[in-house]
């Protein structure tokens, strides 16, 4: 079930793109089936769901012209996308993380990035997302190219903190050594790296001990310290990492 807000987003999504299509499409002549480059050329058509979402996450030199081809999906994708009719996620960079949709109009531009920072708010809410909450983090931290909004919105609640609990125990690991925790950010990840790192050695600890996670806790304030000096830290050699 959706909030009011995310349904308008997504009616929104619908009106702005509706009648969108790449008419000169002929995609992948040897991965793509001609009939299921039409739907790409023809406006209003509904597209199987298998051909939605090959094409949602298809690489960008079987298109023609990619950003035409993501807006004719977008009207379809993003109802789909929310409603976990595009699992799974982590195999192949979602489009709109790959086209310039932030120099598409201002309405197609402003529509869309409503629609991914709403629809966070309500991954933030629900106890059971449609995908792994890691996945979904990613792929709008990738369709926005940065973190700083999701990283913004993730407010303190129960539920938004049980999802912060299963992050941090992704991420650590990978952060702790100073990489990246991410699979599929295509452009920001530099950035987003140690904005990350920072923002959870800020707000998560007290947050993740209040989920009964203090090892968890400890090891995200570790974040905050130089390399050397967060491996030379007593806590690497305390019971409670032994046990």
């Amino acid at each position: 079930m959706t909030s009011l807000a995310l349904d308008a987003t997504l009616a929104d999504i619908e009106t702005v793109f509706n009648g969108c299509a790449s008419p000169g499409e002929s995609a992948c002549g040897v991965c793509h089936l001609p009939e299921e480059a039409a739907y790409l050329r023809t406006p209003h058509l509904r597209i199987p769901a298998d051909v939605l979402r090959m094409y949602t996450f298809e690489v960008s030199d079987h298109f023609d012209d990619q950003a035409a081809a993501m807006r004719r999906l977008l009207p379809q994708g993003a109802r789909a996308l929310v409603m976990g009719e595009m699992e799974p996620l982590g195999i192949g960079f979602h489009g709109l993380a790959v086209v310039d949709w932030r120099a598409w109009p201002a309405e197609q531009y402003a529509a869309v990035e409503a629609f991914v920072l709403t629809w966070w708010q309500d991954v933030l809410a629900a106890p059971e997302p449609p995908y792994w909450i890691v996945e979904i983090f990613e792929l709008c931290a990738s369709v926005l190219r940065s973190v700083t909004p999701l990283l913004d919105g993730w407010h303190a609640s129960p539920v938004a903190d049980t999802h912060l609990v299963q992050c941090v125990d992704r991420w650590l690991e990978k952060l702790l050594n100073d990489d990246s925790p991410f699979g599929w950010f295509l452009y920001g990840e530099k950035a987003a790296v140690p904005e990350l790192r920072a923002w959870l050695s800020r707000h998560a600890p007290a947050r993740l001990r209040a989920q009964g996670e203090p090892d968890l806790a400890i090891r995200a304030e570790l974040l905050a310290l130089p390399y050397d000096e967060r491996w030379a830290h007593p806590y690497w050699t305390s019971p409670s990492v032994t046990n």
